[in-house]
């Protein structure tokens, strides 16, 4: 009998051994090896990069870098114009890197980009991080995912922001856009002397409130609670190790925030989902709609992988859509109002634009198609302060792009704001804000068309920018119409 035991133990132990082995050389090769294996591919083609650290990576050169950056920004003198080629002064050790690395690369940058637009093969897509270590913000939606389920999120999804589904939401902005105002207006009228309205936050409900109303019939203030968690849960997993393999399963204190986090954001999401199907008398044909019935029609679609629910389908994507959907626009709206009061000239031919075409009346979608100083206004902006920074593909199988081999797991990071001010696109005057670029579009201010990215590139282009551009345009104008920017 004890001999039996002991030979139980025995077995016990080799086989905890033997699993506790199998991990560890599973995350040696896939925080080690691999890269190791990745880099000195690319390095038999000429692409080299900084020499990284064991453990690290490359993150205690860029620490480095960033810091002396900090120090000589600190002991310059300001310009005396404004200047807006930020990308050295936020990315210094992006900027060194590709100088020092990239100067082979660098001028064929803008081919490269154009070629990445046209490609189409679903072995380009996101990056896998995103639907693992950020899968609790994002899970596998069409921001995340890749390939053909990918293909079929897209093919649900993407006519809910047609232009001609856009054009019927411009009363639904501009009622938003209204209340946002009327509250301003309230608070001058209510306060003596100095006041405070913090605008980047208001601007933030409201492309929330606009968001939730057209996409899932509910206003801001209902869907408040899900914004406030998603936004909580970003800056939580913020300060975690993003990217060490497996840290993520580990049952330590941030991951439980994390867990618990997200397991109320899916509770709220599917409240809202069990609102909207107890409402027998609903007719309404938003974007919650589409994915309801997207997911009562599962049935044997061989799109959709084993493992996606038809809960987590839906939790998934209104993840996507409640985060992707108000914080990108209520950022480039802000940026537009900074830009228009740094440029009264500008602000004064936008003004009066406004008051000709739209009057003391609420706008429509053919109010807005006509505000082209407006419009101009706004695409500059989007140049000069796009709302992402990258573009970013994983090579999900080995391709050949653009005369390079790249490895199964190779990123393709884009550094959109050095697209938007590549002088040889742009012209001489690329780091200044000149509205009047567009105002034969772009294909008239840049050189390839397809260097312009503020929305993304190629397929993966976002789904909501004709959503996005009524959706700025619309609380600018009301903007215009009631106040002086300064």
């Amino acid at each position: 009998m004890e001999k039996e035991m002991i030979t139980a133990a025995k077995m016990v132990f080799s086989l905890v051994f033997g699993g506790f082995l199998v991990l560890f050389l599973r995350l040696f090769d896939a925080s080690i090896l691999n890269p190791r294996r990745l880099r000195s591919k690319l390095e038999k083609q000429g692409i080299r990069g900084p020499a990284p650290s064991l453990l690290y990576g490359d993150i205690p050169e860029m620490k480095r870098i960033i810091q002396l950056q900090k120090s000589l920004v600190k002991n310059s003198a300001s310009p005396e114009e404004i200047f807006h080629d930020w990308f050295p002064t936020v990315f210094p050790h992006l900027e060194q890197w590709r100088n020092e690395y990239g100067k082979l690369q660098q001028t064929r940058y803008p081919e490269m980009v154009k070629e990445l637009s046209l490609y189409t093969s679903l072995n380009l897509g996101k990056p896998l991080y995103l639907s693992t270590e950020r899968g609790p913000l994002l899970g596998r939606g069409i921001l995340s995912s890749n390939g053909p389920y990918w293909a079929h999120q897209r093919k649900i999804i993407a006519p809910e922001f047609y232009l001609d589904k856009v054009k019927g939401m411009v009363s639904l902005m501009a009622e938003s856009t209204s209340t946002m105002l009327k509250s301003w207006e309230n608070k001058t009228e209510s306060c003596e002397g100095k006041f405070e309205i913090r605008v980047d936050e208001d601007l933030r409900s409201l492309s929330a409130d606009i968001i939730s109303r057209a996409c899932f019939g509910r206003s801001y203030l209902q869907g408040e609670k899900i914004f406030s968690k998603l936004q909580s849960l970003q800056r939580i997993m913020s300060r975690g190790n993003i990217g060490v393999p497996g840290l993520r399963h580990l049952p330590n204190k941030h991951n439980k925030e994390i867990w618990k986090l997200e397991g109320e954001i899916d509770s709220m999401i599917l409240e809202v989902v069990k609102s909207r199907s107890d409402d027998d008398g609903n007719n309404k044909k938003d974007l919650l709609q589409l994915l309801l019935s997207a997911a009562e029609s599962y049935g044997d679609d061989s799109n959709i992988p084993a493992d996606i629910t038809p809960n987590k389908f839906i939790i998934d994507n209104c993840k996507n859509i409640y985060f992707a959907g108000h914080e990108t626009t209520a950022i480039s709206a802000s940026w537009c109002l900074l830009t228009l009061a740094a440029y009264p000239d500008w602000q004064a031919r936008a003004r009066e634009e406004v008051l000709e075409i739209c009057g003391t009346n609420m706008p429509t979608a053919n109010m807005l198609r006509n505000l082209k100083v407006l419009t101009m206004v706004i695409q500059e902006t989007l140049r000069l302060y796009p709302p992402v920074a990258y573009v970013v593909r994983e090579a999900l199988q080995d391709i050949h792009f653009k005369g390079i081999n790249i490895p199964k797991g190779v990123n393709i990071q884009v550094p959109i704001p050095v697209m938007h001010q590549h002088q040889e696109l742009w012209g001489s005057e690329t780091h200044k804000f000149k509205p009047d670029r567009f105002a034969n579009g772009i294909r008239g201010a840049c050189k390839i068309p397809q260097a312009y990215i503020p929305f993304g590139v190629g397929t993966r282009t976002c789904v909501g920018q004709n959503f996005a551009m009524a959706e700025l345009k619309s609380p600018l104008k009301n903007e215009l119409k009631s106040q002086t920017l300064a």
